[in-house]
């Protein structure tokens, strides 16, 4: 890959970590989740925003994009196009089944201090300027840095669309870092009826994980809306939706268990658009 687009690959995870960095939200956002035949497309948008699903600050690059098929091959992003403030592009649904959209990306963050002047490690996203230097690597801290704190990132943002009868294995898990794995299909979810989701570290489950669900629309009302979540000590949270509509689901978490050099923290996260329907 090229070093250029591995920079937009990390300037996309940071965004997509808003917990940990900013109060910008990364979001996908399709026209649709379910479909009766295999003759469908999906449209989705890709943005960063304060408020959920209104494109306003920057949009998502696609690079790191990908489409994984009902049976966990990988399909094809299609018209892809990034504007001044989101990328659009479609997905044809000509499979049934349950297909997966989104980015999983790793990298490293954080800062040293070389003859008393702080210099920072990795982008904090978007294309560079003309003349901007590319980001600094872990390979460029010099043997004399001092106060080096490094940080490894791990971010998955994901939709999941079916096509005629919901499957699951785009949901097998790869048993690293923070994973979605539903008890209750994600494309089957009903207002007012309960919804059972587990979420994995490593394979195992994720006790006490602290998850947020925020209905889109946050533009046209006063309170934000949400519901702040708990995992149970099987990993899994339960989320009763208020109405219809489509809703954005993060959760993250921190660790030590590093694999990159240098770092002696992890940051994860996971983010989801779901869509509920009328009874």
């Amino acid at each position: 890959m090229k070093p250029f687009a591995k920079r937009l690959m990390l300037g996309a995870l940071l965004a997509s970590v808003p917990a940990m960095l900013s109060a910008h939200r990364m979001w996908l956002l399709p026209s649709a989740t379910v479909f009766s035949g295999t003759d469908s497309w999906v449209t989705i948008d890709a943005a960063v925003s304060n408020d959920l699903f209104f494109a306003d600050h920057q949009p998502l690059r696609l690079d790191a994009m990908k489409v994984w098929q009902p049976d966990g091959t990988e399909g094809r992003l299609q018209n892809a196009m990034t504007g001044h403030y989101r990328s659009v592009f479609d997905v044809e649904l000509d499979k049934p089944g349950t297909w997966k959209v989104g980015t999983q990306m790793t990298g490293v963050m954080g800062s040293f201090t070389v003859d008393g002047v702080e210099k920072r490690v990795g982008s904090r996203g978007g294309p560079l300027r003309p003349g901007q230097p590319a980001p600094l690597t872990v390979a460029d801290i010099p043997a004399n840095a001092t106060n080096v704190k490094l940080f490894e990132m791990a971010a998955r943002n994901e939709v999941f669309l079916t096509a005629g009868a919901p499957t699951t294995t785009v949901f097998a898990p790869t048993g690293k870092g923070l994973e979605f794995v539903p008890v209750t299909h994600p494309d089957e979810l009903v207002a007012g009826q309960p919804a059972r989701f587990r979420f994995l570290i490593d394979g195992k489950p994720a006790p006490g994980l602290k998850v947020t669900v925020i209905p889109g629309g946050k533009r046209y009302r006063d309170a934000e809306g949400g519901m702040d979540l708990t995992t149970g000590a099987d990993g899994v949270v339960s989320v009763i939706w208020p109405g219809a509509g489509m809703y954005w689901l993060n959760a993250a978490a921190n660790d030590a268990k590093t694999s990159a050099p240098r770092a002696t923290e992890r940051r994860m996260s996971y983010a989801t658009t779901l869509e509920v329907m009328t009874p």
